[in-house]
């Protein structure tokens, strides 16, 4: 009777997965195709391994059979052992269906061994590897390896190398040799320091993996902008620019101009502060709309400090500008601070500056963590 029962909730749990399928046919083409899922797979990820019925479904639609349901269980298991979750297991299956038949000996376990070497928890190796499931089908001899040792020469410890893949597993995908090291070298020329380089790696790690063309290519741009080789902001400019295409670069000089920028307020700007540049239209737009509609700032100000494109305007914008408001209305204060001190000082020095003398005029007004 037990197998009778669960022949019937497997048969009804493939009707249902089906249906997702053929739901996420398009329409014009869901009569045509009726995708024909494995039971077995299905079965053995469902069943056996907590996939989703939809994440199993999927899998057991493009793998035709498991070639060792041992060796698929053997691999399963001890992964599960190791803190990977369903989870985990769906995301690295969906990236390639023919991980069931990963060999555990020679292929992943090495690799878990490594990074269980370079200190990352289970956890942590689990988040990777779903997140960046390429690095499993890497030679662990002749690329991970390589890889690590390289990345472990720049940032001096084992510590640094996995705080660095937590945030982009792309440098153990990556071929660092064509890219990395090159783009290192060539910012390197252009008298940007080593610690400011790394800097950037933990900041924004996809810049240094990009290629090398499109970074030279980058900073000849960047320097027609004002950027200067060698000052603190220059591998920010160059980065900026690189992070967008040649389309979305001009759209962004328009939406500046359609601010009221002039083309030398732009060059004048992107010299002073090129991260403002990263900031989306929407923003810019929000911005001006919180500082400028007011009436207490103008474009000038706006111009001539475009960092206040990159301050929030929730946590900081509003209830910066609410406080002043109502001193100016209470008549507590003559003059507004410029729009820079406006953005720039921190919530401690501004709490000291406009509320602490006043907290029963403003005290509800400003709310921030740590100064109060």
């Amino acid at each position: 009777m037990v197998p009778l029962l669960r022949r019937d909730f497997v048969n009804l749990s493939l009707r249902n997965s089906l249906h997702f399928c053929k739901s996420r046919v398009p329409f014009s083409t869901s009569l045509d195709r009726k995708p024909t899922i494995n039971p077995a797979v299905y079965d053995f990820l469902f069943h056996s391994h907590n996939f989703s019925p939809e994440a199993a479904a999927e899998a057991a639609s493009v793998i035709n059979r498991i070639k060792s349901r041992k060796n698929s269980d053997s691999l399963f298991t001890f992964l599960e052992k190791n803190d990977f979750s369903s989870s985990h297991l769906e995301r690295i299956v969906k990236y390639n269906p023919s991980f069931l038949s990963a060999d555990l000996e020679k292929s992943v376990k090495p690799k878990i061994k490594i990074f269980q070497e370079l200190g990352l928890s289970n956890n942590d190796i689990a988040d990777l590897l779903a997140g960046n499931a390429s690095i499993l089908y890497r030679s662990t001899d002749k690329s991970l390896i390589p890889a690590l040792s390289l990345l472990r020469g720049l940032l001096g410890s084992d510590a640094s190398v996995g705080k660095l893949l937590m945030k982009s597993g792309r440098f153990l995908i990556n071929d660092l040799d064509k890219c990395m090291v090159p783009n290192i070298e060539f910012l390197k020329s252009r008298g940007v320091p080593m610690e400011q380089i790394i800097a950037g790696m933990h900041s924004f790690p996809r810049f240094l993996l990009q290629k090398p063309e499109n970074v030279r290519r980058s900073a000849e741009r960047a320097e027609e902008f004002g950027a200067q080789a060698g000052s603190r902001l220059y591998i920010h400019a160059v980065r900026v620019i690189a992070s967008m295409s040649d389309e979305v670069w001009e759209r962004k000089l328009q939406a500046f101009r359609g601010l009221g920028f002039s083309d030398a307020d732009i060059v004048s700007g992107f010299s002073k502060y090129p991260p403002a540049f990263a900031a989306s239209v929407k923003k810019m737009e929000a911005v001006k709309s919180v500082v400028v509609s007011l009436g207490k700032y103008d474009m000038a100000s706006v111009v001539a400090y475009p960092l206040c494109f990159c301050c929030s305007i929730e946590n900081r914008f509003r209830p910066r500008m609410q406080v002043l408001a109502a001193l100016e209305d209470k008549m507590l204060i003559k003059k507004r601070p410029s729009l820079a001190t406006l953005c720039s000082v921190p919530d401690l020095y501004f709490y000291e500056r406009f509320v602490r003398p006043y907290l029963d005029e403003v005290g509800h007004l400003f709310v921030a963590k740590g100064v109060r």
